[in-house]
């Protein structure tokens, strides 16, 4: 008697998204607080960020800061995390861990449904009008911020 081992199923899939460009979607039910992938790319310090995207005005990135100062740049060996979007009401979070990014689950997600994180950017200069238009959201959110920029904080 021959068995055949199955394949395990993909936990999501990368396609089309109502969002922004390509999204990441669950493939089967996925629990909360469950670990899905390691956002990976390469790990460059800032200056190396600000000397590679100097003359790139896109706001359209696969750049991750980390909390010791580096920047995972997925757009050169990234994964399927890099195409995660950003959400006002997200069901996924970015975990910090030993200078990796994980992306958790913050709740149980439906089959079909799409994965997404809070971006928490943050930019030092005043956020204009035209600043918030470049970083337009598009979650469609019942309370979407309009844009994915973090609040500035009061001083």
């Amino acid at each position: 008697m021959v068995t055949r081992k199955s394949k395990p199923r993909r936990r999501f899939v990368v396609r089309s998204s109502g969002i922004h460009g390509k999204g990441v979607f669950a493939a089967t039910h996925i629990p909360a607080h469950t670990r899905l992938i390691e956002y990976k790319g390469e790990q460059l310090t800032e200056a190396q960020v600000d000397k590679r995207y100097a003359n790139d005005d896109n706001p359209h990135t696969f750049l991750f800061a980390l909390d010791d100062g580096m920047v995972i740049d997925a757009t050169n060996g990234g994964n399927s995390a890099r195409w995660i979007n950003h959400s006002c009401a997200p069901n996924c979070e970015a975990v910090d861990d030993g200078n990796r990014i994980y992306i958790e689950t913050l709740r149980a997600i439906r089959p079909g449904e799409e994965l997404s994180y809070n971006y928490r950017i943050e930019l030092e200069e005043r956020h204009t009008p035209e600043l918030k238009r470049l970083y337009q959201c598009r979650c469609g959110a019942r309370r979407c911020k309009g844009t994915i920029l973090q609040a500035k904080k009061k001083k």
